[in-house]
């Protein structure tokens, strides 16, 4: 298991696998179809790029089996976080900025600076800067201490 306390800052699809992402077999990435929305006009070669997530703390739940992690998740300008999931809840508030939150089973959301939102367990989801600065989010998970904390897709 990866020590998520010794995670500072990293970028993009690195932050997700440091965090402790599950990669998905190359078997079962090519039999399933891309989901989720399609590719951005100018086909940005690194959307992710630039993603930042500071883990602030971590800490046991008073649930068994459970613990609780705070992370500021930083995206810049015309980038987004990746689709990714977690194993149990996300609360959030946007401190700055401007977000468009996709998912694969409803409609996406669309969020601004003092906005909360929440995201079921297993919700697969893409959190796009539609905005104008560096989004900033305070991201609280309450998740089973057993799995990754992201998993991407």
């Amino acid at each position: 298991m990866i020590d998520r306390r010794r995670l500072l800052r990293t970028s993009g699809a690195a932050a997700v696998g440091a965090l402790g992402a599950a990669a998905p077999s190359a078997a079962a990435s090519a039999a399933e179809p891309a989901r989720g929305p399609s590719p951005r006009p100018g086909g940005d070669p690194d959307p992710t790029g630039g993603v930042t997530r500071t883990l602030l703390q971590e800490h046991p739940s008073p649930a068994k089996g459970w613990e609780t992690v705070q992370t500021l998740v930083q995206i810049p300008r015309h980038k987004e976080s990746g689709r990714h999931s977690h194993p149990g809840v996300e609360v959030g508030y946007i401190v700055r900025g401007d977000v468009l939150m996709e998912f694969d089973d409803r409609p996406p959301l669309r969020l601004r600076t003092g906005d909360p939102f929440f995201i079921p367990e297993g919700a697969v989801h893409n959190a796009r800067n539609v905005g104008k600065v560096t989004t900033m989010m305070l991201s609280t998970y309450v998740v089973d201490e057993t799995k990754p904390l992201v998993t991407t897709y």
